[in-house]
């Protein structure tokens, strides 16, 4: 922790919002809140879903503008009109779904909008490469300038990201849910970037749901709870049960909801599942009313395992039986049809229609069903959409508010409202909670045991141990490709998972 977080009265804050309040139609997003961020230190902003963080984010990177409040940089009242504005101040956003563009080089990625340029006013391709180069080489990107972003995973896209926003001339760098998509290697590398920051006086967001991540590298926190400041201080002054406590108003506990039902027969069974490039010899069964949870770090192959299983890419080998009955899967239709259904991890880019309001978004798939020789029932799509609203505690003004304006975790509750909504017989959950807070996550386990406990048979994919371990029936664990682990849920432990995933040592399951 850094040192002078313990000597708060010496140093003034590098930028400080008071009294800060938004409004959008029907909700009140911001309510008076206050702000400040350190040079050299790193503030976590913690709170739930619907809290205001995303709210605070838009409004100091320019997007927004408050409707009350003030802001300070360097003591000076600023106004930031737009997010040029932002930028030019020393404002950059490290955001867990920055958009990038798949057809252009990783160096354009970098300095779209500022490249370097001659007299004559012309990009300076050379240069370009070059500095792109040094700033992927400062955080730990071992990445080729000139290559399409098309050709990269996840994980080396958010590097970019990274690389993009420390490519201006930067003194407040926000961190929105910045280790979403990387492994354990790149979450350490990324660690020691924080502190290089941090040695180079730069005031730091760090916003996340992982507790570990807030301990490990914040030295403040700010707690908002729907729109209001509820907190702040030194984190080490602050034990984690009562940050929880802060965040939600209650109590939290982390006990798993346990099962009622019982296992059914077999639904599901994949038989030497192979794809050229990403997974080989894949065999496991699934049965009604089950959850069985897949681990393994990045580049494992869980979620090109699933997404070949739902039809988005072809298996090159294998056999998959439904309901005893062996199906040859290759769209999402067919998979639709036959009561498979798969909620994405990538919820912006494959998971929900920004441009359609909830209700429409949660009966799409299901249109065939609500619909009476070509006429839809509106009455119908808003009893469904509510039903599965409630059920999964959407937060949100309404069911006619347009997606694009809940929060993430709130999207993700959307997708599984979506698929939900289609009565299918396996539901295939990929990081199902990443990015939600702790309470809607308590939301989400008690309704995937629900679902298990009615019958549906479930596969979830996680990151998280305490996850994947407190929700599954089973656990199968995956590593370049290859199952190399299944454990029971009475046999698990979380050092035998991270030793299986890691290759550290041969286990025999």
């Amino acid at each position: 922790m850094n040192e002078t977080a313990q000597h708060s009265d010496s140093i003034k804050p590098l930028l400080e919002l008071s009294g800060i309040s938004k409004n959008f139609p029907g909700v009140r997003a911001l309510s008076q809140v206050s702000l400040e961020l350190y040079p050299g230190q790193v503030t976590a902003l913690v709170g739930e879903n619907g809290a205001g963080k995303s709210t605070i984010v838009k409004i100091l990177t320019g997007i927004y503008q408050p409707d009350d409040g003030r802001i300070d940089i360097n003591q000076k009242q600023t106004r930031l009109s737009s997010p040029q504005v932002a930028s030019q101040v020393g404002i950059t956003a490290i955001h867990q779904e920055t958009v990038m563009f798949d057809n252009l080089s990783v160096a354009e990625n970098i300095f779209i909008g500022h490249a370097p340029k001659n007299m004559w006013g012309l990009i300076q391709t050379k240069k370009m490469h070059q500095d792109a180069k040094q700033l992927l080489e400062r955080i730990g990107a071992n990445l080729d300038p000139s290559i399409e972003l098309k050709n990269l995973g996840i994980a080396s896209k958010h590097l970019v990201g990274i690389a993009r926003a420390l490519s201006v001339n930067t003194q407040v760098v926000i961190m929105d849910e910045p280790t979403a998509a990387l492994s354990y290697k790149e979450i350490e590398e990324l660690y020691v970037l924080i502190e290089r920051l941090k040695a180079e006086g730069k005031a730091i967001l760090f916003i996340s749901h992982k507790f570990d991540e807030i301990y490990r590298i914040a030295d403040r926190y700010t707690v908002f709870r729907d729109g209001e400041m509820i907190g702040k201080g030194l984190l080490n002054e602050l034990k984690e049960a009562e940050l929880v406590k802060m965040m939600v108003g209650r109590d939290v506990t982390g006990i798993f909801p346990q099962r009622t039902g019982t296992l059914g027969e077999t639904v599901l069974e994949v038989k030497h599942y192979s794809h050229p490039t990403e997974f080989d010899e894949i065999s496991f069964s699934l049965r009604r009313g089950e959850i069985l949870g897949f681990y393994g770090l990045v580049g494992a192959g869980r979620s090109e395992l699933m997404q070949c299983l739902f039809g988005i890419s072809e298996s090159s080998n294998g056999a998959l039986t439904l309901d005893n009955r062996t199906l040859h899967i290759k769209n999402p239709t067919q998979a639709i049809d036959n009561g498979i259904v798969y909620v994405p991890e990538d919820r912006g880019g494959q998971g929900v229609v920004t441009g359609l309001p909830i209700f429409e978004n949660i009966t799409l798939p299901s249109l065939n069903k609500l619909s009476n020789r070509g006429f839809l029932s509106l009455a119908k799509e808003f009893s469904i959409a509510r039903s599965y609203s409630e059920k999964l505690e959407l937060r949100a003004a309404s069911l006619d508010q347009h997606v694009e304006l809940l929060s993430g975790g709130n999207q993700q509750k959307v997708v599984i409202a979506k698929w939900l909504a289609t009565q299918p017989k396996v539901i295939i959950l990929d990081e199902p909670t990443k990015g939600i807070d702790i309470g809607s996550k308590a939301a989400v386990h008690a309704f995937m045991r629900e679902l298990a406990d009615d019958g549906l048979a479930v596969i979830i994919v996680s990151s998280e141990i305490p996850e994947v371990i407190g929700m599954s029936d089973r656990i199968i664990v995956m590593r370049e490709g290859l199952m190399v682990a299944e454990y029971s849920k009475a046999t698990v432990s979380p050092e035998l998972i991270v030793r299986d995933a890691a290759g550290i040592a041969e286990h025999v399951a």
